[in-house]
């Protein structure tokens, strides 16, 4: 098994041949070719942030190539407040993050979580929250691939015109490696984020698009136990502003996620201890999850201040690990849906929650940060959660999406599930009932089968003409393509 960022037990893919670690293109070029000459399955890997065992196919000669050594950064231009840089397909925003801030450069808004390549976060068509900024990363100038028929690279400008490129913005790894990218830039910039309380009946009322769209990038932090949300914003500020805020979302220490552990495995079966937790998970993310990065001492009060990759994405506080590195482990569920429908999406998970409740299966957060409710705006890919492509115009993305996403904690002990099984039925109802798009990592076979009804066959079709031209016998596959039925 080749596994998760869970590790052993949690795999990626089931039965893999090998994994080769290239350190170099052309490396990983005579490896695909090497591959493709043999009819050996061939998937890319960066640091293997799957949620579920969708990566490969399950064919037991599948090998991995991770891009992990290939981190090459280069060609800065920087012109006044905007430029460009290349980056190879394996770097993570950390590397590229604080290689640009060195040199006075940022990444902007096109930022995923801090361990995640820039390859596999643009194959993914992956984003940050905003509705006011454009911040998936695929808004970018050149993707080199490595094709399966020869090895060679091949380039493409964007062109939002051409399927070729429609398709690479958000092509799950399935028309090749992503070599190196060409990505838009901007100059260093500060950022302030701010919390604020908000009771479940009023944001339910609220007009969710317009409390979200002025800000560059805003989230909620749902707590349904609480029936209240947390909502996040963040908003550029001078450069000269002081504070050196850091975020992180994953850092815990060892006594901490003992701690955790303990709680949290003690409400498998029983709904009072859940609320418990809730609560203390909501009382502790009320305050912020920002440190000095001075110091390293905790920041306690709203709003706190630093540079932008510091304070929308950060990293791994010193001497501590994530949650995973203790064990603490969760599965999770991400949808998107118009955000024309957010206010009905969430009442509707509501009546959900409170159906439950009344069968004696309440429904809690057992996250630290609560349900994560994101944003997205429009970019028009043939794979994308946010295109505006469409052949059905029942529903309309012209606005952008609502993406919610609840990680749910798996226990420790016994036989795994979770006090709240509902989840399931939760899934299923909400793609039943609404037009939604899956998250490519973060939902189960069960439900990108079940969630294939969503999508467009018109694009489906269009990705696997694309396809089948750079990769006609199918050497880049995965269990994810197989399902929607481009492979």
């Amino acid at each position: 098994p080749y596994n998760t960022f869970d590790g052993p037990g949690f795999p990626a893919c089931r039965d893999v041949a090998a994994v080769y670690e290239p350190n170099t293109i052309d490396e990983a070029v005579a490896i695909v070719k090497n591959a493709s000459s043999h009819g050996i399955p061939v998937r890319a890997s960066g640091n293997g942030h799957m949620w579920y065992d969708t990566m490969c196919s399950d064919d037991p000669r599948t090998i991995i190539v991770r891009t992990e050594n290939l981190n090459r950064i280069s060609d800065l231009v920087l012109d006044g407040a905007k430029g460009s840089v290349v980056v190879e397909g394996g770097v993570t925003f950390p590397q590229v993050a604080e290689w640009l801030h060195a040199r006075g450069a940022s990444l902007g808004y096109t930022l995923v979580n801090w361990n995640i390549s820039l390859g596999g976060a643009m194959a993914m068509g992956a984003h940050r929250s905003s509705l006011g900024a454009d911040s998936q990363l695929s808004q970018l100038g050149v993707v080199p691939l490595t094709n399966r028929l020869a090895g060679e690279l091949i380039h493409l400008e964007r062109d939002q015109s051409n399927d070729s490129w429609l398709a690479a913005t958000t092509s799950l790894g399935l028309l090749g490696i992503i070599a190196r990218a060409k990505i838009e830039i901007l100059a260093d910039f500060k950022v302030s984020a701010n919390q604020e309380t908000i009771e479940e009946a009023d944001l339910l009322k609220a007009d969710i698009y317009t409390e979200i769209s002025p800000y560059v990038t805003a989230n909620y932090w749902w707590w349904p136990g609480q029936k209240k949300f947390h909502k996040r914003t963040y908003a550029v500020v001078p450069i000269t502003t002081g504070g050196d805020a850091f975020q992180s979302t994953f850092s815990i220490s060892g006594t901490d996620a003992n701690t955790a552990m303990n709680g949290l495995n003690l409400g498998q079966n029983i709904s009072v201890q859940n609320f418990l937790m809730e609560s203390i998970f909501y009382t502790l993310w009320r305050t912020p999850n920002f440190h000095s990065k001075k110091t390293n001492f905790q920041l306690f009060s709203w709003p706190v201040i630093g540079y932008a990759y510091d304070v929308l994405i950060g990293g791994l506080y010193p001497n501590m690990k994530t949650e995973w590195d203790y064990g603490l482990r969760g599965l999770t569920f991400e949808v998107a849906v118009p955000v024309t429908q957010a206010n009905k999406l969430l009442t509707r998970i509501r009546k959900l929650f409170d159906e439950a409740a009344a069968d004696n299966k309440a429904v809690t957060a057992t996250y630290r940060s609560g349900i994560n409710i994101k944003f997205g705006r429009p970019f028009d890919s043939l794979l994308g959660q946010t295109t505006t492509l469409q052949s059905n115009k029942t529903a309309d993305w012209s606005k952008g999406a609502i993406m919610f996403d609840f990680p749910s904690f798996r226990p420790s002990t016994g036989d795994h599930t979770r006090y709240n099984e509902p989840y399931s039925t939760m899934q299923k109802t909400i793609i039943n009932e609404f037009p939604t798009r899956t998250h490519w990592t973060k939902c189960t076979r069960d439900i990108l089968s079940h969630s294939v009804k969503n999508l467009d066959p018109a694009l489906l079709k269009r990705f696997a003409v694309v396809r089948q031209k750079f990769d006609p016998q199918g050497t880049f596959k995965s269990v994810v393509g197989e399902i929607i039925g481009v492979i």
